[in-house]
């Protein structure tokens, strides 16, 4: 593997980093906020599941109740 010095290391990364399309502001907002959307649905749905199931779990061992 062929050594380069510091000085060309840094001009490479700054041309691989211009060759980059970076989002828009508009995209990034976006995206965070269906992020957000998908991991607050995920929650609720994993709660709901974990509660049926729990109920399920209590009737046929009968505890609690």
């Amino acid at each position: 593997m062929a050594k380069t010095n510091p000085f060309e290391f840094l001009q490479q990364v700054r041309a691989e980093g211009s060759k980059v399309t970076w989002p828009t502001r508009k995209e990034t907002v976006v995206t965070t906020v269906m992020v957000l959307l998908m991991v607050t649905f995920a929650s609720i749905f994993f709660f709901l599941a974990d509660q049926v199931l729990q109920l399920f779990v209590r009737f046929v061992l009968g505890i609690g109740g």
